[in-house]
């Protein structure tokens, strides 16, 4: 696969009708210095003087914003997710030092900008999304960071120029209709002893079974499985992984994912039975979320 010309042909995304107004947008934002903070909220600040509202209708021409929140230069953008849940869920189970690190549709970068903290070796991002992308661009343009950002999906990370030593992958899997194969392309996206730290839906039970929506899943309608632990471990046993450990589990709250005035549409409160928020308005069980780390080979 010559992944040079699947970047010459989705970096002409950034001049479709809707897009490029961003982009041009994001060229005539000032060059400055800034001070950043990589905390929960990722928030920046600088000494000088700047234009509040370019920045504002800079950022809210790029809406829906899913990822976050940011603070920029005061300007709070209250993102759908309040992504800090997750990552400091997970931040106890890694790290990052010196290693080469991916994370798989990484919206616009939230995580891996929080990821600098660990000072990796390289930061890169895979999600093929022009908005997103743009996000990226734009709390970059002042963050100023190393992060690589691919307009490349999951289906290119075995394929990359370089192997990786840990792939985050948060909310993929089951967006995917073949989960097997989707791992398999993950486990050879990786160095040797490298490890995959996944996220993804899942239902309680002891069978390995999963459910298979009819339709749509919360309102989502590219939600083909959503597995029991036992039928997620067979998966990534199938595709190769020697190592298979339970990090957590937890129930999506709307504490965690609310509608906000950053984003277009409905939120998790739409998605659930108003008369039995234990279900979604299909029937189905509410999301429920397994974090995994996965091994590619055990160390001897």
């Amino acid at each position: 696969m010559d992944l040079e010309q699947i970047r010459q042909e989705r970096q002409k995304w950034m001049t479709w009708k809707n897009i490029a107004p961003v982009r041009e947008a994001l060229e005539a934002l000032p060059d400055i210095e800034v001070n950043v903070e990589l905390g929960d909220i990722i928030a920046m600040s600088s000494s000088q003087s700047l234009d509040m509202q370019q920045i504002e209708e800079t950022a809210r021409m790029m809406m829906p914003w899913r990822k976050g929140p940011f603070d920029l230069f005061g300007l709070f953008i209250d993102t759908e997710w309040q992504s800090f849940m997750k990552y400091n869920l997970l931040r106890p189970h890694f790290n990052l030092t010196g290693k080469r690190v991916a994370d798989i549709g990484c919206n616009n970068g939230y995580y891996l900008f929080r990821m600098q903290e660990d000072n990796p070796a390289k930061l890169v991002g895979f999600d093929p999304s022009a908005v997103y992308k743009s996000q990226f661009d734009f709390i970059n343009h002042f963050a100023k960071t190393e992060i690589v950002y691919e307009l490349l999906g999951v289906e290119h990370v075995q394929f990359y120029e370089e192997k990786f030593d840990t792939i985050f992958c948060l909310g993929v899997l089951y967006h995917r209709s073949d989960p097997v194969a989707m791992l398999k392309q993950l486990f050879k996206g990786l160095e040797k002893e490298g490890e995959v730290i996944l996220d993804t839906f899942m239902i309680d039970g002891d069978e390995e079974i999963c459910l298979s929506p009819a339709g749509s899943y919360s309102k989502i309608p590219n939600i083909y499985f959503v597995p029991t632990i036992p039928a997620l471990e067979n998966w990534c046993r199938r595709a190769g992984f020697s190592g298979f450990e339970v990090l957590e589990t937890s129930v999506t709250s709307s504490d965690e994912q609310r509608k906000t005035e950053w984003i277009e549409g409905q939120s998790l409160e739409d998605f659930l039975d108003p008369e039995d928020p234990t279900k979604t308005v299909e029937g189905y069980p509410a999301p429920k979320r397994i974090y995994v780390r996965l091994i590619k080979e055990k160390k001897k």
